[in-house]
């Protein structure tokens, strides 16, 4: 494991973590609006949401990162993915510019199918 892998996998997992703690926050909120706890105990409510939240995603995040076989799984992925040979910004705007045209081309291929086929059954139908 070099620096950079053990870095980002860290990042990967306070990513999670904050997420994790986003979800619980919003749990609770959910929770505190459905039952009227948030409206009855406004003044302390919003504080035990939040700290909630961050609770529920570190202990999650901890639970998911604890296992060894996972954690060399996930370096194991990073590693992999420094491999990759990523795009330029001009190969990516033209590869985007073809996927665009190719689109608007089936999508009018596909207008005039459809418009076609409503007329035939118009004339069948009417």
């Amino acid at each position: 494991m070099t620096k950079d892998e053990g870095y980002w996998l860290n990042v990967a997992y306070v990513v999670c973590a904050l997420v994790g703690s986003f979800l619980g926050f919003k749990l609770f909120e959910t929770v505190g609006i459905e039952t009227g706890w948030g409206e009855k105990h406004i003044e302390w409510y919003p504080t035990v949401s939040i700290l909630a939240g961050f609770v529920i995603g570190a202990y999650f995040t901890w639970v998911y990162a604890k296992k060894t076989g996972r954690r060399e799984h996930h370096l194991n992925v990073i590693k992999e993915l420094t491999k990759v040979t990523w795009p330029s910004a001009d190969d990516t705007k033209r590869m985007t510019w073809v996927v665009v045209v190719v689109v608007a081309f089936f999508a009018a291929v596909l207008a005039l199918f459809d418009m076609g086929w409503s007329w035939v059954l118009k004339q069948i139908l009417v």
